[in-house]
């Protein structure tokens, strides 16, 4: 089996329209939630979420592009822009038959599938533009990322909800390491902040009014977040071979399903996840330093997270840091365990932990190291990244220090 390294990252998301900047928001606690700038915020409960701000597609794309690209294909554009300039590679001749794309999406173009049901249904047109359907299909984003930059090898979509992008990353990481590919451009993007989007979220009375506070006992709900986070996995012979800089090693996935409920979480799942994932990595448990929660901070999932976090580390829980970062970027959705992947090369690259922000009240039920609002400095040479999914399917990657 190939061992298997990241040499590129790129992101757009509330913290930040790069990685540094959003690195540096990480590490100063930053919140990127703040009051919805959409179409009819008035007739929504829910009026903040986690919004790209001070985005203007006109100055990275053309009319002609804009036609083709969704929000969410935009934003998938830009952080592969920057993941494979960072990387250094060039998709030409062979290396292009054995590179691919594997992104997670839950909702594809939902703005765009919003924006045409409302032309069609309430303003009664008859007609929409031919492209729609290429706009707004969840693999729209894998499409365009595959032909922007000649990557001709494995490539689709994976949509299970809140761990598509970590599913996605997990699937990526197993074709470098089996030897089908030798690069794969992956991770995910979502761009869900429309009026109809919302709405639906609105129905399963899972949403603060509010803020995101997870693990604190006043913890009322998720708040909704859009963007992307897009990374090169890459075989670690040929990134060495060609003198490529390496962020961190990829050693570790795990998946399964819960199959018990369509929305509530199952400690035996995500304990099930992430101990595969550990035991994939083949480390012991008390290698793993941080774990980057799925933390969605409903009142189910915190305490259903850190249930599982004892179950599988034991006494070692009291050692580890766990920290949410949807605190301070609201949950991406299908975007999310990518722009959360940041977190944990943060921590195994540079040392420094990021943050829980908005943590007010200890919660018996979450007794843990939860890096309460102010970043810490702390060597790491293990971290994990938790995404557990409406529908029971859980998705767990392990990142080493390079």
């Amino acid at each position: 089996m190939r061992r298997v390294v990241i040499t590129g990252a790129g992101t757009i998301n509330p913290l930040g329209h790069d990685v540094a900047t959003t690195l540096e928001a990480m590490r100063e606690g930053r919140c990127g939630i703040g009051p919805l700038d959409i179409r009819d915020v008035d007739r929504l409960q829910i009026k903040i979420g986690g919004q790209v701000r001070d985005y203007d597609e006109t100055a990275h794309f053309n009319r002609q592009q804009i036609t083709l690209y969704d929000r969410f294909t935009q934003f998938a554009l830009l952080a592969a822009r920057e993941a494979i300039g960072q990387s250094g590679l060039q998709f030409d001749g062979a290396l292009g038959d054995k590179s691919g794309v594997i992104l997670g999406t839950s909702g594809g173009g939902l703005t765009t599938q919003d924006e045409n049901f409302r032309a069609v249904y309430e303003e009664g047109k008859n007609r929409v533009h031919p492209f729609i359907v290429p706009k707004l299909m969840n693999n729209a984003a894998v499409s365009q990322v595959s032909m922007e930059w000649n990557l001709r090898g494995p490539s689709f979509t994976v949509a299970t909800a809140c761990a598509s992008s970590n599913h996605a990353m997990g699937q990526a990481f197993n074709m470098v390491r089996c030897g089908m590919a030798t690069a794969m451009v992956t991770g995910g993007s979502e761009s869900m902040l429309c009026f109809g989007g919302i709405k639906a979220w609105e129905g399963l009375r899972v949403m603060s009014k509010d803020g995101c506070r997870p693990f604190s006992a006043n913890r009322n709900g998720m708040v909704q977040g859009e963007g992307a986070g897009v990374f090169v996995f890459e075989d670690r012979d040929h990134a060495m071979a060609r003198g490529a800089e390496i962020l961190c090693e990829v050693v570790g996935f795990a998946m399964c399903s819960d199959a018990s409920d369509i929305v509530m979480p199952s400690k035996e799942g995500a304990a099930r996840a992430i101990a595969g994932a550990v035991a994939d990595a083949q480390i012991p448990t008390n290698a793993v330093g941080y774990i980057n929660a799925h933390g969605t901070a409903t009142a189910a999932n915190d305490k259903t997270e850190c249930a599982a976090v004892r179950d599988v580390f034991g006494t070692h829980a009291d050692d580890l840091m766990i920290s949410s970062t949807k605190s301070m970027h609201g949950h991406l959705i299908g975007g999310t365990g990518a722009v959360e992947l940041l977190a944990c090369i943060m921590a195994v690259r540079d040392g420094v932990i990021a943050p829980t922000i908005n943590y007010e009240q200890p919660d018996p039920e979450c007794a843990l190291d939860v890096v309460p609002n102010t970043a810490r400095e702390a060597k790491v040479d293990v971290a994990i990244s938790n995404a557990f999914a409406f529908g029971g399917l859980n998705a767990v990657i392990a990142l080493r220090t390079a």
